[in-house]
């Protein structure tokens, strides 16, 4: 993109796209996780077309949006807690133990929500999803949620001609 108008455009519609899927996202049950993780797969597409700086606004805006006018807001919060990762990925990328870096960062962020929707934001439903799956299928989903991010960190890691 040429001009900043131009990227202020396309990182709006985009924006407002994105926010239509979050809402519609809710119409799926498997959209809790799909969509977030699709929102950040978009994002790692917009990032050479918009800068890092126009990606982090584009974040920003439908994190914010998407908490406010999402029903799901466990989708909402999962694209809010972890939908900045292509913007800091190349960052983990040229780290040493690069992927021991981004397992710790899914882990805590993870874990961080989940323990600030059940307790400070009240989200009985997750509590009681959680104590009906036990303890052994929670960690299983904790292992399968890794397994996604990392297919996902791959997807982010191709080469893309789309912004170039």
């Amino acid at each position: 993109m040429r001009t900043q108008a131009k990227r202020m455009a396309l990182g709006g519609v985009t924006a407002a796209l994105a926010i239509v899927f979050m809402c519609l996202g809710t119409l799926i049950p498997v959209a809790t996780y799909m969509v977030p993780m699709l929102l950040c797969l978009f994002l790692g597409f917009l990032k050479p077309m918009l800068g890092v700086k126009y990606g982090v606004a584009w974040y920003l805006t439908v994190a914010i949006l998407g908490l406010l006018m999402a029903p799901d807001k466990e989708a909402a919060a999962l694209f809010a807690f972890l939908g900045y990762y292509p913007l800091v990925k190349p960052w983990l990328d040229k780290k040493p133990l690069a992927i021991l870096w981004k397992i710790l960062l899914f882990n805590v962020t993870i874990l961080a929500m989940y323990w600030l929707l059940m307790n400070l934001f009240g989200m009985a439903a997750l509590r009681q999803e959680f104590q009906e799956l036990g303890a052994v299928m929670t960690v299983a989903t904790l292992i399968l949620g890794n397994v996604t991010f990392f297919l996902m960190d791959r997807l982010l890691g191709r080469k893309l001609k789309w912004g170039r």
